[in-house]
């Protein structure tokens, strides 16, 4: 047993990796719009720390809208096969330029360019309309590096609460909350 919940999310996390069938990156991330209303979708992790947990998004969508209107969000991963999943409470930051450039860097071609392409979250009056831009994209930036958007980069979530849950038979699963305390956390469990 760890008192560290980033060493537990780490454990968790490379069983997930090595044995989740589909993306054991995903998670459910959740918002809150200025009147309150939860917005959730899923994301993926693209990196983490004793900072946080970090993940990437256009700066314009609904997501960074609700998340710069109010920076308090929830992630949820859900390991099915695994029969665990980790609660997230915290607040988010941005990523600094040079975090964004070097994500947006190691992206494949097609996801840089179709970050130029897409408007997310934005209406679109029909698929071709989206694969017309993206195909203009593509002839923009034929044999040279694609550039980061300056509408594109990430966020980190720096945790406050993280729980983990283990199923276990009868619904008498096991719960386990870190809260953070000053520079360290406590650790509690809480009834299934």
């Amino acid at each position: 047993m760890t008192t560290n919940p980033f060493a537990l999310f780490e454990e968790w996390y490379d069983l997930a990796c090595k044995s989740e069938p589909n993306d054991p990156m995903a998670m459910a991330l959740a918002t809150v719009d200025t009147e309150g209303r939860p917005s959730v979708r899923m994301v993926l992790l693209k990196g983490h720390d004793d900072r946080g947990f970090v993940f990437y998004t256009n700066l314009e969508s609904r997501k960074a809208d609700q998340i710069f209107t109010n920076p308090n969000v929830a992630l949820l991963f859900h390991w099915k096969s695994q029969r665990r999943q980790i609660r997230i409470e915290g607040s988010v930051t941005a990523v600094t330029d040079a975090e964004g450039d070097a994500y947006f860097a190691s992206r494949a071609r097609e996801s840089q360019i179709g970050a130029w392409a897409s408007d997310q979250s934005r209406p679109l009056d029909n698929r071709a309309t989206f694969e017309a831009r993206y195909q203009a994209m593509v002839e923009r930036y034929e044999g040279q590096p694609v550039p980061r958007p300056s509408h594109w980069s990430g966020y980190r979530v720096a945790p406050e609460r993280i729980e983990f849950w283990q199923d276990r038979a009868f619904r008498l699963h096991e719960r386990r909350l870190f809260t953070r305390a000053g520079n360290g956390w406590t650790e509690g469990m809480l009834y299934p």
